[in-house]
Formats: structure tokens, C-alpha cells, sequence
């Protein structure tokens, strides 16, 4: 008990002297922010010097895809770089005769002509390889190979030259033809994105100001997230740019997207559970610089361990063998320390300078307010608290059975807007080519010895009778000892079926008929996404149990009982199921999608469970301080939910509401990251903060918190008239 009570009033303490430095040096506080964050964005690289978008490229070195590129770059040199392919056939979409395909010959030479930068090689010629112009002769494909990766600009510029001379080429024709395959997709699948990050920062920020209107009626609580959290954003990335490029990482296209909305959404979360304690201390009697040393003491605690909830299961990531969710880990933990310090020292310091000001001109915070919604609640809560537990177990369980039908979906295609050139340009290609022409799969023979033409012919007649396999080319010999198949899949490369294929039964007999003395590894794009699959399979089952764990010790740490955490941990597992659950009956089964994005649920677990973790902190954290103060367990849970309510609401609402803007993004993968995080947070939020985790805590009892005893304090008196409302309250 004496090290229980030494380790908190020592937290405190530390907590205390943070809010009286902070409230008596305000002005130099707020200036050291401004002149750090000016300095470090002055000498620090742009976040998108160290965004690489390939996710194949996260793969670990011994892949089979990676195996296969290296042996590619050594016996193909000039096969290396990226592609697209052009698809060509009439607006009337009838066949194409003699004199179309002579045209499409022309505008093949004109892309030559052209001489762009990056394009290496521009090839249509049917006598030569017959898979140029489909048998029905309706689609014709001018294949084109750059000299560098899809990610670099320069070969983005390419693909946008190339568009413009073959679209100059075809004007006022009887042709049509539209850019596709991975250096066209990776252009599309950019913009897609910037359109996407810029669509959701301009809706977060009109988002975040309404409602902190609504909450606070007052437009200077509304901007202050908005100016705290933009400079924080600006700060982060630049010190994330500058890790990477010290440590020599690259991180994910999703991250500059993903900043936005953790940094806007957390850092909501961390100043509306400031100033709603604020408020509560300015309406108990304290000063403003009182009300807020009290409340960066009460709140900063719970702020603080939220906040390293939240970096331990970024942190987590960084047990991933793939290097996308290696390099999102740090990056976004940095941006949470980031605005945990923010939170503790910038925010308090502005408040201090604005005073009751902060929520002019409303003169609300005078008053307490009478029976609100969330008294009424607690009182609930309170009184039944095993109907309580009952109903919202039903309802989660309930959602958590649409997981069993979860498949991860791949596909790049499926995942931009339809109006993509790139995406119109995949669906024309389907009329003459099987799906898999769009990126063919390519197997690599390397050797000790010659491989002689019954060799490959023994080995592609093997090809030929997998199932999944459409066609097998002609095999090029490459430098030493070595050849390369181009096989063609049935169903469309990023399909989980052609990924199935590939992983399964054409690595298998490759591998068993590659010729004596030699060896096959299958790469091409299908072959690195079921990499990036199976590696993803293994993260997840290594990440979830150690983040799991954490979770454990923080909130041991934060409340310094065993029992508690228990029961707190699965009940936010349980909501992280049920959000998965409900978003596979969602986009799956009420909308047919083949099935949700790959990423969705690492994706949840960032935001649903280590953000949603949140309010639970804090609201167990307002449980322990109401039993600390002396109240029995039920009564406790009634005054919890009345003064940690309406702060766990109000964020939940604002975050979700940023999540929400996803939705309006124009692009798949975050139409499905958008209502999955929304549904999410509000059911983290309502069901298990407000409801679950309460009612819990009223049933367990002061057992909740052993083997600490800092609910056995001294009684607390109370006023009568509280006494009464209370007692009336809960029932007694």
C-alpha cells in the first residue's frame, strides 16, 4: 500500500510541477514551440523524400518475389524498371482491321518517336509476339517498359507524356485507348490519394471547428485544436522526414494520410479532456491558473497513459517483417509523443493566457449544469449494471460473427475511383485478353549448366497444366546459365484467386519441374503480393497478442491493479471484432466487394483499439479517482459517467467525424478504412467506455482495483442536497 500510495502521489507531483511551470512561463513556453518548430521544418526533408508507395518493395530479402527480382536484375538487366500497357480498340467496340491495326502500329512509333524521357521501349508487333492483339481481334496492347520504379517521377512524368502523345494520336478517330498496368496505375493511384489526403485535411478541420462550436459555443475553443494540432503536424512530420532519413527508412503512402487524421483526432481528444476538466475545477471555484495546474495533475495522468497506450501498439509494429507496417509504427508513435508534450506543456500554456476566455462568449462554464444526459446515464449504469453488461455483450457479439467471413482483398484496381483512365482502361482489356495479361507472372530458371530447349519446353508444358494458368509464352535466355517464362493467370493479378494460384499450386510445380541442376523462383506483381500476404498473416499474429500484453501493463501501471486491466483489455478486443465484423457485413455482404482491403484490420488496430483505448483510460481512471475520494463502487460509477462522459462523447464524436471524412474520399480503400474507424470509435466509445467498462466495474466491485487500495480512502463528505440526488440516483 505505501508503494502504491508513494507511486501516485510521486506521479502527481511530477504532474503538478509540469502545470505550475507551464501556467507561470507561459508566454516562453508557447515561444520555444514556435522557434523548435521553425527551426526543424527550415532543416528538415519533406516527408514525401522518404514515401516510397511500392508495398512490395516492404517485402523482407528472403520473399520468393524479392529472390526472383534480384535474379532478374543480374541475368535480365534490361528487364528491370516498370511497365504499362496501352489498350486499343474502336469506339464502336467492333473488331479491329487491317487498317486499325496499322494505325495502333503508328502510334506505337510516334510514342518512339517522342523520344521521352524514362521509356525505354515501346513494342506492338502481332508477327512477332501474336499476345499483342487479342484472337477476337478487338483489343490490341502497345506494351511499354521504363527504365526506372513506378515510384520515381521521373517515370511518372513518362506515363503522362506517353498519355498525351497517344491520345494526340487517336483524336477525332475511330480509336480509343487508355493507360494501364503498374507505372499508369502507380501515376492514378497518386493522384487518387493527394486528392483523397487533401479532401479529408479540409473536412477534419471545418469537422473539428462545428462540433467544438456546438460543444463549447464558443470559436476560440473551436480554433485551438486547429492551431495547436496544425503546428504539432508540421513539427512531426518534419522530425519523422528527418528520422527516416537518418536511419535510412522509407515509410508508406498511407502515412501522410493517416497523420492527419491521428494527430487531429488525438490531439482533439487530449485538449477536450483538458478543458473539460478545466471547466469542471472553474465551476468548483478555482482560479483559471488553479483550474488548470488541477487539471494538467487529474487529466495528465490519464492523458499521459493513453498516450503511451497508444505508442506501445505503434510501437508493436516494429515486430513486423514487413517493412510498411515496420516503418507506420514509428512514424506515428513519434507523432503521439509528439503531441503528448504538446498536450501537457503548449495547450495548458495557451489556455493560461486566454483564461476563461477560451470559452467566450459563452458564459456556460459559470454554471453546473442540472440532470444532464450523461447524470442520467451513470445513474443507470448504476443501477442495473449486469442488464448493462448483458445488452451491450449481445450487441458486440452479435457484429463480431460477420468476421467469420473476412477476406482480405488485394487488389489495387478495385481500390481507385472507377473514372480512373487506368481502371476504364483494365475493364476494356477484358474484352479480348484473359485477366492476367495485364501483368504476367514470370518464373526464372537459374542453373550450373546450359538449359537446352527440351529442358524449357519439358518445364512450360508443366506450366500449362496448372490450374489458374491461361497461357505460357515463348522463354527468353538471359545472362549465364539462366531463362525467364512469362505465364499468363486466369483470373486478375491482385485477385485473391490468381494469388492463391501463385503461392499455391505454380510455385509448387515450378519448383518440381524445374530441369536438373537448376531452380525456379516465380516473381512478377502477383508473386509480391502473395508475399506481401503471407508476411501480413504472420504479422498480425505476432502483433495483436504483444500489443494485447502492453495494454495490460500500461493500465496496471496507470491504475495499479491487476484486476481491473482484465476485463478492460478483452472488452476492447471484443469491440475490435465486432467493428471488423460489421464492416465485412457492410462492404461484403450488403455490397458485394470481393472483400475488405488487406490493411483494414492493422488498420483498425491503430485506431479503434490503441486510440479507442483511450476512453477507456480515462474513463477507468475517473472510476479509480471517485472510489479513491471515498464513494462505493455504484455510486462511483454514476459520477464517473456524469464528469467523464461528456468529454469521452465529445471526442468520440469529433475523432470518429474525422474518420468519417474518409468516406468522401473517392477511393475504395478509404471508403472502407473511413466506416470501419467511424463504426469503431463510436462503438469503443458508447458501448464498451460508456456502458461495458462502468457497468463491470460496479459488478466486480472494490476487487476492480486489487491490489491497490486507493479506493479505501477516508469518506468523502458530501453536500446534502448532492447526498439526496445521488442517493435517489442509484436506487437506495
Amino acid at each position: 500500500m505505501a508503494v502504491d500510495d508513494n507511486f501516485r502521489q510521486g506521479r502527481r507531483r511530477t504532474l503538478t510541477l509540469i502545470g505550475r511551470v507551464v501556467t507561470r512561463h507561459p508566454w516562453l513556453v508557447i515561444g520555444g514551440w514556435v522557434v523548435a518548430t521553425v527551426a526543424i521544418i527550415a532543416v528538415a526533408p519533406g516527408l514525401s523524400s522518404v514515401t516510397n508507395t511500392d508495398q512490395a518493395s516492404f517485402l523482407p530479402h528472403s520473399a520468393e518475389s524479392v529472390r526472383a527480382l534480384a535474379v532478374a536484375d543480374r541475368a535480365f538487366p534490361r528487364a528491370g524498371g516498370s511497365s504499362a500497357v496501352a489498350v486499343v480498340s474502336r469506339t464502336d467496340s467492333g473488331p479491329l482491321g487491317p487498317a486499325d491495326v496499322t494505325r495502333v502500329e503508328k502510334v506505337a512509333a510516334a510514342v518512339n518517336q517522342a523520344r521521352i524521357g524514362h521509356l525505354r521501349l515501346v513494342r506492338f508487333d502481332p508477327t512477332v509476339d501474336p499476345t499483342e492483339l487479342s484472337t477476337n481481334r478487338r483489343i490490341a496492347l502497345i506494351r511499354l517498359s521504363f527504365d526506372g520504379t513506378a515510384q520515381q517521377q521521373g517515370v511518372k512524368d513518362a506515363v503522362g507524356r506517353a498519355r498525351a502523345v497517344i491520345a494526340g494520336q487517336l483524336r477525332g478517330g475511330d480509336l480509343r485507348a487508355g493507360l494501364t498496368g503498374e507505372a499508369a496505375l502507380q501515376v492514378d493511384n497518386d493522384s487518387a490519394f493527394g486528392r483523397a489526403e487533401r479532401i479529408t485535411a479540409a473536412v477534419t478541420v471545418v469537422l473539428i471547428v462545428v462540433l467544438l462550436l456546438v460543444i463549447f459555443r464558443s470559436p476560440v475553443a473551436a480554433l485551438l485544436p486547429i492551431l495547436s494540432v496544425g503546428l504539432v503536424f508540421g513539427l512531426a512530420s518534419s522530425i519523422i522526414a528527418m528520422v527516416a532519413a537518418g536511419v535510412g527508412f522509407q515509410v508508406g503512402q498511407e502515412l501522410s494520410a493517416l497523420l492527419t487524421v491521428v494527430l487531429f483526432g488525438i490531439g482533439t481528444d487530449y485538449i477536450l479532456f483538458l478543458l473539460f476538466r478545466y471547466r469542471e475545477r472553474l465551476r468548483a471555484g478555482d482560479d483559471p491558473t488553479a483550474a488548470m495546474v488541477a487539471a494538467v495533475e487529474r487529466v495528465g495522468q490519464a492523458i499521459a497513459s493513453a498516450a503511451f497506450a497508444v505508442i506501445a501498439a505503434f510501437a508493436a509494429l516494429t515486430l513486423a517483417t514487413l517493412g510498411f507496417y515496420r516503418t507506420l509504427g514509428p512514424g506515428l508513435a513519434i507523432a503521439v509523443a509528439v503531441m503528448l508534450l504538446a498536450a501537457l506543456t503548449l495547450v495548458p500554456a495557451i489556455v493560461t493566457l486566454l483564461g476563461t476566455r477560451v470559452f467566450w462568449p459563452s458564459r456556460s462554464w459559470r454554471r453546473r449544469p442540472e440532470r444532464t444526459w450523461f447524470a442520467r446515464l451513470g445513474a443507470g449504469v448504476a443501477r442495473r449494471p449486469a442488464a448493462v453488461v448483458g445488452g451491450a455483450v449481445v450487441v458486440l457479439v452479435g457484429l463480431a460473427a460477420g468476421v467469420l467471413g473476412f477476406h482480405p482483398d488485394f487488389d489495387q484496381i478495385s481500390q481507385l475511383p472507377a473514372g480512373t483512365e487506368s481502371a476504364q482502361a483494365y475493364d476494356t482489356l477484358q474484352r479480348g485478353f484473359s485477366l492476367g495479361a495485364l501483368s504476367p507472372t514470370e518464373i526464372y530458371l537459374t542453373g550450373d549448366r546450359a538449359l537446352t530447349e527440351p529442358d524449357l519446353s519439358r518445364f512450360a508444358s508443366r506450366l500449362r497444366e496448372v490450374p489458374g494458368v491461361a497461357s505460357v509464352g515463348l522463354a527468353q535466355p538471359g545472362a549465364g546459365h539462366s531463362a525467364v517464362i512469362p505465364v499468363l493467370l486466369t483470373d486478375s493479378p491482385y485477385s485473391n484467386a490468381a494469388l492463391d494460384a501463385v503461392a499455391g499450386p505454380l510455385r509448387d510445380a515450378a519448383h518440381r519441374a524445374a530441369p536438373a541442376g537448376a531452380r525456379a523462383l516465380v516473381g512478377g506483381q502477383t508473386s509480391a503480393l502473395a508475399d506481401v500476404r503471407q508476411a501480413t498473416n504472420r504479422d498480425l499474429s505476432v502483433i495483436f497478442p504483444v500489443a494485447g500484453l502492453l495494454f495490460l501493463l500500461i493500465l496496471a501501471g496507470l491504475l495499479r491493479a491487476v484486476v481491473a486491466p482484465l476485463y478492460l483489455v478483452p472488452a476492447v478486443v471484443l469491440g475490435f471484432v465486432a467493428t471488423l465484423g460489421a464492416s465485412v457485413l457492410v462492404f461484403q455482404v450488403g455490397l458485394g466487394h470481393a472483400g475488405l482491403a488487406f490493411s483494414i484490420p492493422i488498420i483498425m488496430y491503430l485506431f479503434v483499439t490503441a486510440i479507442g483505448t483511450d476512453y477507456n483510460i480515462l474513463m477507468t481512471a475517473r472510476l479509480r479517482e471517485e472510489a479513491a475520494e471515498g464513494n462505493d463502487p455504484r455510486r462511483s460509477v454514476a459520477l464517473a459517467v456524469e464528469h467523464a462522459g461528456p468529454s469521452v462523447a465529445a471526442a468520440a464524436v469529433i475523432l470518429s467525424g474525422t474518420f468519417g471524412s474518409l468516406l468522401i474520399s473517392g477511393v475504395s480503400f478509404f471508403y472502407e478504412i473511413g466506416f470501419a474507424v467511424t463504426l469503431g470509435i463510436l462503438l469503443v466509445a458508447f458501448v464498451v467506455s460508456l456502458l461495458l467498462v462502468p457497468a463491470m466495474t460496479a459488478l466486480v466491485g472494490p476487487a476492480a482495483w486489487w491490489p491497490g487500495h486507493g479506493d479505501r480512502a477516508a469518506e468523502r463528505v458530501w453536500p446534502p442536497e448532492e447526498e439526496r440526488e445521488l442517493a435517489a440516483a442509484v436506487g437506495e
